[in-house]
């Protein structure tokens, strides 16, 4: 007897020890699995989020060819057409085509400006979009911008984003919503910037809208655009509206400030 309990005092802390040691192995590859597939979701966000930039950087290339094209080629040809009318005897008709041929040009000059906006890149995000709702309004909808905080200068890409998103927003407004009003707010706080939409008209459901389209169906490009510009600048986004309620929708992400702060006034800013 004494004997068995001899040896089970002697066995038991080695078990004791076997059995801590089996539970801090088995401690050890669940650490070791879950670094690992945090590793792998790391990696594949990572893949993700470049070949999202990779796009939207191509996107962009895309429209800077294309407004340099319809700047230097087709608004060219419009002014040495309109130049060659301009030496016909005047008449109705040379007066009409005229008129024609001066709004297709300023037409050609606003898609161009739209595709690459210059002001953008002298005067940054702040009056660029403060351009942008003054050339939008004017219309059946009034459009007002409101901007807090410091306005400051952003990384170039970040900044071009950005302004992507609110044009984004404004022209989804002004094609769908049918308001009287919209209002926009640039909030740039020390380290985040938020932008705020929001109209008063006629509204969508929006389990509608987050559903997935039927077999053949085109998707909203306006809300795809928007979503992917906004997961590039790594921000969050929230939508409310209801059919005769207006819409409003809030994003914000971190602010990618540049250290030097450049101080420019309003009066700098022209809609050309």
């Amino acid at each position: 007897m004494n004997s068995l309990l001899t040896s089970l005092l002697l066995v038991t802390p080695v078990l004791l020890v076997l059995a801590m040691g089996i539970v801090g192995f088995v401690l050890r590859y669940q650490r070791r699995l879950l670094q690992q597939q945090e590793q792998l979701r790391y990696e594949r966000e990572q893949a993700q989020h470049q070949s999202l930039e990779a796009a939207l950087l191509a996107q962009e290339e895309e429209r800077r060819r294309i407004a340099a094209d319809l700047h230097d080629a087709v608004g060219t040809m419009l002014s040495i057409v309109k130049l060659h009318l301009s030496a016909l005897p005047e008449t109705a008709a040379t007066f009409e085509m005229t008129a024609m041929l001066d709004q297709a040009i300023s037409e050609v000059r606003r898609i161009s400006r739209n595709l690459l906006p210059a002001v953008l890149e002298k005067f940054g995000l702040a009056f660029a979009a403060e351009a942008l709702c003054r050339a939008a309004g004017g219309g059946t909808t009034r459009v007002l911008l409101h901007q807090t905080g410091d306005p400051r200068r952003l990384l170039p890409h970040h900044e071009l984003a950005v302004y992507r998103v609110v044009q984004e927003l404004l022209g989804n407004g002004l094609k769908h919503a049918q308001a009287r009003q919209i209002d926009i707010r640039l909030n740039f706080d020390p380290d985040r910037l938020s932008v705020e939409y929001a109209d008063d008209g006629v509204g969508f459901d929006l389990a509608v809208q987050d559903a997935l389209p039927a077999p053949g169906a085109r998707a909203g490009l306006g809300l795809t655009n928007l979503r992917s510009r906004v997961a590039l600048l790594r921000g969050a986004m929230r939508h409310e509206s209801a059919p005769g309620a207006g819409t409003r929708v809030w994003i914000s992400f971190p602010a990618a400030y540049l250290p030097v702060v450049q101080a420019v006034t309003p009066a700098a800013v022209a809609v050309l």
